[in-house]
């Protein structure tokens, strides 16, 4: 479910096939919308797998409920202080994010556990009390507790939840030695704080949608696994990416199977657009994300969240992104959305703005009367009296202002594409792009010439990939626990039952989730650095080499990783492991997806042409138009040429041509000189 449309893919297990449909988001009620997509599938869903946006917008508009905060005496103000850096130093008027629990709620109680996890002041259990009632007279909805060292023995932090729990009845508690059981208070506070901030939010919503599909219940977690409702709610923050990860893990699953080392997956929906990188058919995990930032692109200006999530970029450029003229008479484009209510204004709904889509239309990209299969004509008519409004302000005409609309949010995307990887070490013309959503088979042409990628791949239902995603991705869950080892000399009796005991939990979650025991897989990794270092880096790591107490080839994994982060290594210096990390997970339950079409390819492939804009070529040429659903293996075109389907167009521009391979994926290959197409 996105901001603007909220999209279904239905795997029909007898037939082995995929059914996808596409239909506006309901913002009153979210629910209504999936409700209505279900009622069109071919048949009643025994399971549903649910991907939302809910938590990260709750987060960013500040839509959370009225939280408070248990703490140590003398942690009251970490959440203020944070790490006392400044995200940006020549920022005279730096601004920043305040937390999401206010000092008048935050409460401080007696404790103290030592960095050994052993007790040095009890638990004053009436100051707890005490606090909860204070709390709850202040009308608080959620009270977080977070104490000091609380990772490395949660028994105080365990019996002050059971303690708020009886005494503060109807309001919602969570520790952060079960949100986030890791070292750095300042990370762990902001995270169990943000969890108390949304928890009554998401719980209330996951249990209405449970009651209405009236079957099992999933959801898909930031780092593209999925789990179910019930453990979904208990640590919502871990929900914050749900959407964007989803469509991560579909084009992790395409790269995959086409054995492709290195894609870029780029999700362009009607709100937002996502950027994220694939190696070895896996998207890059990553275990700090900001969120609510003050400024959306300056890093360090948000809270930090403790999740693991799928490493990835997100800007506010999707085919709803307003455009507007500023003060200076120069144009813009987004961050501000028209969502789906209204939409923007070629959807009729009482839009006023142009959009990216208002200029996508009228620059021939899109058809009016094929939009979302011919469900929904769009009104060109609107689109052109919006744009004429803007283009007045500007001082051009339509044309030159659609396409400025195109250019702008196009070099947008790929600027933020282009920082993305090299903040990685990464050159982005050694990779292809994955272009799906609504909008990014329609963008993906002019951004892969942006970033000098000559290879973009389409695959089936590329309009609804994410929802594709959650069919693939598997059940999985990750447990960590910090716990600080010298690798010179390590000592297994404190590493061994820590690492026991993750995989036990584990194996309990995915128990919970409905996974057989036999199916579930471990993978091990840890936060590595070399001492001294303030930053770690999370290496890979084999259970085996735990069982064979092998000090020297976890050195020698976190070497391999460091050189390949970093292109170096230091010879002779200390290594320590910071925490250790377990995922559980089972293997999708769907290893294939064949997208069920009604062809007919006699038709579909019907000569018709509409006038469609390229920059390179100079303005508006006759471009050939075909529906993907008469495409057949091994087929050619030259460009330009638009490809329709139900829940997307991909545009190719004269400088690309398209092959449709064995698996129905249509591979764009794009080159600078366009008379190379001539013959294909």
């Amino acid at each position: 479910m996105g901001g603007t449309f909220t999209d279904l893919a239905y795997w029909d297990a007898e037939r082995n096939e995929v059914h996808v449909h596409k239909l506006l988001t309901t913002p009153e009620d979210p629910t209504d919308a999936i409700i209505d997509g279900l009622a069109q599938l071919p048949r009643g869903a025994e399971l549903v797998v649910h991907g939302t946006t809910l938590v990260t917008n709750a987060l960013i508009e500040r839509r959370g409920v009225k939280a408070g905060l248990v703490t140590t005496d003398g942690y009251r103000d970490v959440l203020e202080v944070g790490t006392e850096l400044r995200y940006d130093t020549f920022d005279l008027f730096l601004e920043r994010a305040e937390p999401l629990i206010p000092r008048h709620l935050r409460l401080a109680v007696v404790e103290r556990t030592g960095v050994a996890g052993d007790e040095v002041v009890a638990l004053d259990e009436q100051a707890v009390r005490d606090a909860g009632r204070v709390l709850v007279e202040q009308g608080v909805d959620a009270i977080a507790v977070a104490f000091f060292n609380a990772y490395r023995n949660p028994d105080h932090e365990r019996r002050a939840i059971d303690i708020l729990a009886e005494a503060c009845p109807g309001v919602m508690v969570c520790a952060s030695s079960d949100v986030a059981p890791e070292i750095r208070e300042y990370e762990r506070f902001s995270t169990v704080a943000a969890n108390a901030y949304v928890q009554p939010l998401a719980t209330r919503y996951l249990r209405r949608l449970a009651e209405r599909v009236g079957v099992p219940l999933m959801i898909i977690l930031s780092d593209g696994g999925i789990t179910t409702a019930q453990l979904a709610g208990e640590r919502p923050i871990a929900l914050v990416e749900s959407g964007p990860a989803a469509g991560a893990m579909s084009a992790a699953h395409l790269a995959a199977a086409g054995g492709w080392k290195e894609t870029v997956a780029f999700d362009m929906g009607g709100t937002t657009a996502k950027i994220s990188l694939i190696h070895d058919g896996a998207p890059e995990i990553t275990h700090t994300l900001e969120v609510a930032r003050v400024h959306r692109f300056k890093k360090g200006s948000g809270l930090p969240v403790r999740v693991p999530t799928v490493n990835l970029i997100e800007i506010g450029a999707g085919g709803g992104s307003i455009a507007t003229a500023s003060d200076l008479g120069l144009l813009k484009v987004g961050p501000r959305s028209a969502g789906a209510v209204p939409g923007p204004v070629c959807y009729g709904r009482g839009g006023t703005e142009p959009t990216v889509t208002d200029a996508d239309l009228v620059l021939g990209y899109l058809a009016p009367d094929s939009f979302l299969g011919g469900k929904m004509r769009l009104d060109l008519e609107g689109a052109e009296a919006a744009l004429d409004r803007l283009a007045e302000k500007l001082g051009v005409d339509r044309v030159a202002a659609a396409a400025g609309i195109t250019e702008v949010v196009n070099n947008n995307m790929a600027t933020a594409a282009r920082l993305h990887i090299s903040e990685q070490g990464r050159d982005p013309r050694r990779y292809r792009m994955i272009a799906f959503g609504g909008a990014g088979p329609v963008h993906a042409y002019g951004i892969a010439r942006l970033l000098h990628v000559d290879e973009v791949v389409f695959q089936r239902g590329a309009g609804v990939a994410s929802a594709i995603g959650m069919l693939v991705a598997p059940r999985s869950v990750e447990c960590v626990a910090s716990q600080v080892v010298a690798l010179d000399a390590p000592d297994w009796d404190a590493i061994d039952p820590v690492v026991a005991e993750l995989a036990q939990r584990g194996r309990t979650l995915l128990a919970e989730a409905g996974v057989d025991a036999a199916d579930v897989l471990l993978d091990l990794s840890a936060d590595m650095r070399y001492l001294g270092q303030g930053a770690e880096v999370t290496v890979p790591l084999s259970l085996a080499a735990i069982d064979a107490r092998d000090g020297a080839a976890l050195s020698a994994a976190f070497a391999d990783e460091y050189r390949a982060r970093f292109d170096r290594t230091l010879p002779g210096m200390p290594v320590e492991v910071i925490s250790w990390r377990l995922r559980a997970r089972s293997p999708a339950v769907v290893d294939t997806v064949d997208i069920a079409r009604d062809t007919d390819p006699t038709a579909a492939r019907a000569a018709t042409t509409r006038p469609a804009y390229f920059a390179e070529a100079g303005g508006y040429v006759e471009t050939a138009v075909v529906k993907r659903a008469g495409l057949v293996p091994g087929e050619r075109l030259a460009g330009p040429v638009l490809i329709e389907e139900d829940e997307s167009t991909i545009v190719v521009g004269p400088s690309g041509s398209v092959a449709v391979d064995d698996a129905g994926n249509l591979l764009m290959t794009i080159t600078s000189d366009p008379r190379r197409h001539e013959d294909a």
